[in-house]
């Protein structure tokens, strides 16, 4: 069972459940396949299973507020302290935690439901992701905390939020003077996606990556080239919000370590190259009532086959958009993206207006089919727990105070994207929604979050850049 953790009030998220549209009767669930399976109610604890597999040593694992995997390697013969105590860190040498050196311990609690053996990646070796607890408190600062913060919050509801992450990446090699080429020196189409020659020599990673996910029970189900020159994407199930967001995690560590071992980086960099096509982290959302599905509506007379409750939902999604991008889109890199006009490939596949629409892939919210939306303006810096959250807590704003997204396609009165990551911390400041969701377990992690990337865009702002020099050192 999940901790229900303390929070201060948000009345932006106080929705009486009688205000929600439930799921028809009659709607088809999504293949039984996809489902996650139920957690027993007697599962072994950490230690017995770590024991029972073999397992040697466990990686402590979670992540700080940009996304950075942090860790402590622990001993098969200390998992009952780690178990029953968690195991401590300096919160302020961790990184963006909230912390100052002077702060008492960060304390990494494992929930044992997320526990996996990873032998592939080492023999022995396994990951439990952690929950951080500062003086026996979930930390508010921490991103795992804060979606299941969310995900409570909609449990009141009666509703449940999945989600599937599309994980884009680029497989790279650095150069002599530190720039980036691609790793597979023939993949060089001006249109490459999906090329099974391209593929094929990525084949001996691509199939590794996947025996590995499949292994960990994800269902990976394709793997691709993707727009860009040397990037991929790999495919797994959608589950309950709280786990797709720990395999993004994981995902995106066991792909920097098995790059790294063919001489490769992965990176999930949002545009690493100038013309071609960026990272997108895209997320498939949608809510249930128990094992039913809240979206579908065979007579929605709009043409999408969406139920009140998921235009609603879509609104809140519209509604924050500005504010949500600060999360979807947390670097200055990820505005190069979303700002490109043009790549080789001839498409950016990126966002650049708050619209929705069917199944078309230039819209911020794509509808694929009736039981999901798709959010397209994330991309490979988003911190998935973050994200996840924010787009819940959108989502529901938009129940609660019952927004009509309008027509599908519409383009009216829909804002154009923040155009850099300065505006996108201004509009999450003045949203009280989407800040509100950083807010949600205590005060002064939204405000913390804005400064830390405020100075990141400063601090980038006051490099002197190529560009900068090839246009102006003889122009005037």
């Amino acid at each position: 069972m999940r901790q229900r953790f303390t929070s201060v009030n948000n009345p932006a998220l106080e929705v009486s459940p009688v205000s929600l549209t439930a799921a028809r009767p009659d709607a088809a669930p999504a293949p039984a396949a996809d489902v996650p399976a139920p957690v027993a109610a007697a599962a072994p604890d950490l230690a017995t299973r770590a024991r029972a597999d073999g397992t040697q040593f466990i990686l402590a694992l979670f992540v700080d507020l940009t996304g950075k995997p942090c860790a402590k390697l622990v001993p098969i013969e200390a998992v009952e302290e780690l178990q029953t105590a968690g195991v401590g860190f300096a919160g302020y040498a961790v990184g963006a935690m909230g912390q100052e050196p002077k702060d008492p311990d960060l304390v990494a609690v494992p929930d044992a439901s997320s526990y996996m053996p990873v032998p592939f990646l080492r023999p022995g070796l396994a990951i439990v992701h952690c929950d951080p607890h500062v003086e026996g408190r979930p930390w508010r600062f921490a991103p795992r905390v804060l979606l299941k913060e969310q995900l409570a919050r909609a449990a009141e509801l009666g509703l449940t939020m999945k989600v599937g992450a599309e994980v884009e990446y680029f497989l790279v090699q650095r150069g002599p003077d530190g720039g980036l080429r691609v790793a597979d020196a023939k993949d060089v189409a001006s249109r490459p996606c999906y090329d099974a020659r391209d593929l094929t020599r990525m084949y001996d990673h691509l199939t590794s990556v996947s025996k590995a996910i499949n292994s960990l029970g994800w269902g990976n189900y394709a793997n691709d080239h993707e727009d860009g020159n040397g990037q991929f994407e790999q495919n797994f199930a959608y589950a309950d919000a709280l786990t797709t967001a720990d395999r993004v995690v994981t995902l995106r560590y066991l792909l920097s370590v098995m790059a790294e071992e063919r001489g490769m980086v992965a990176t999930f960099m949002p545009k690493p190259f100038t013309d071609r096509t960026g990272t997108g982290l895209h997320m498939h959302l949608s809510l249930w009532r128990g094992d039913e599905p809240t979206f579908p509506d065979p007579d929605d007379d709009r043409g999408l086959g969406l139920s009140a409750t998921a235009y609603s939902f879509i609104a809140g999604l519209l509604e924050h958009a500005a504010g949500l991008q600060a999360l979807l889109g947390p670097t200055v890199n990820s505005y190069k993206r979303t700002g490109a006009t043009s790549t080789r490939s001839g498409a950016t596949w990126s966002p650049r207006t708050a619209t929705y629409g069917g199944n078309d892939r230039t819209h911020f919210l794509r509808v694929p089919d009736h039981h999901r939306v798709e959010l397209r303006g994330g991309d490979g810096s988003a911190n998935p727990y973050l994200a996840a959250a924010a787009a819940l807590a959108a989502g529901l704003d938009g129940l609660r105070r019952g927004l009509d997204p309008g027509a599908p396609g519409s383009s009216t009165d829909r804002p154009t994207l923040p155009p850099t990551l300065l505006h996108a911390v201004e509009a999450l400041e003045a949203d009280p929604v989407v800040g509100g969701a950083l807010d949600a377990v205590g005060p002064g992690v939204c405000s913390y979050f804005a400064d830390l990337k405020r100075e990141e865009f400063f601090e980038w702002h006051g490099q002197v850049t190529p560009w900068e020099v090839d246009r102006y050192v003889t122009a005037f």
